[in-house]
């Protein structure tokens, strides 16, 4: 069957995409452009009525959220080792994966776009304020998982969604200001994930710079 993935560059559809990849999946990308608004037309809404990126299509049957589409392409890719197999190595993974989607990923998007949790400009400052030193100790706690890692990698010997994941994180903390350089464990494996040669062909295809944080003129 067939596989087609919907994406927006540097978006969290970065993490199903690296996935397919490292699996060497025959797919097909579909380039999802956000700031013209594609995720809104009735086509995109066919497939995913909240409107948004990822989508995964595997032959006629859309699949939405990054849990989801994470643990079908596990599934469906075992070999590529993804996610740890079994075990409690597999509890732990997925136990920072649902962490990472549940907590950090909502938390910098308070960051992001207060304006979707406050209506005035005032509020809207505080709730980014408030959301950008939590987003601060939550990548201190992804810091101290990759200190820990079981393995050259998240998930243990091979890469797999979690340090996809991690580097989207981190990489999105540059925009929140927050230099990636003083995450250094974070920082090293999201550069030796971004090197490996599957990985590099989704950061060449969405044109990604891995560091994006500019410190600000005195």
């Amino acid at each position: 069957m067939s596989l087609k993935l919907y994406y927006a560059p540097g978006a969290c559809s970065f993490v199903p995409h690296a996935a397919l990849e490292l699996a060497g999946a025959d797919f097909e990308p579909v380039l999802v452009k956000l700031h013209k608004g594609e995720h809104q037309t009735p086509e995109f809404r066919a497939l995913n009525p909240r409107g948004q990126v990822p989508v995964l299509v595997d032959g006629d049957t859309p699949v939405t959220q990054i849990v989801a589409i994470c643990l079908h392409l596990d599934a469906r890719f075992p070999q590529a080792g993804l996610l740890p197999a079994q075990g409690m190595a597999r509890t732990r993974a997925l136990e920072t994966l649902l962490w990472m989607n549940n907590t950090v990923h909502p938390t910098f998007t308070h960051v992001f776009m207060p304006a979707k949790f406050a209506d005035e400009a005032e509020a809207q400052a505080a709730v980014k304020a408030r959301a950008l030193g939590q987003y601060r100790q939550l990548l201190g706690e992804l810091e101290a998982l990759v200190a820990a890692k079981p393995g050259a990698w998240l998930g243990g010997a091979q890469p797999g969604v979690l340090d996809a994941y991690a580097l989207t994180l981190l990489r999105w903390g540059g925009f929140a200001g927050i230099d990636p350089t003083t995450l250094p464990q974070t920082w090293a494996l999201s550069q030796a994930f971004a090197a490996l040669p599957a990985v590099a062909r989704v950061i060449e295809r969405e044109r990604l710079q891995l560091n994006v944080y500019r410190p600000v003129a005195a």
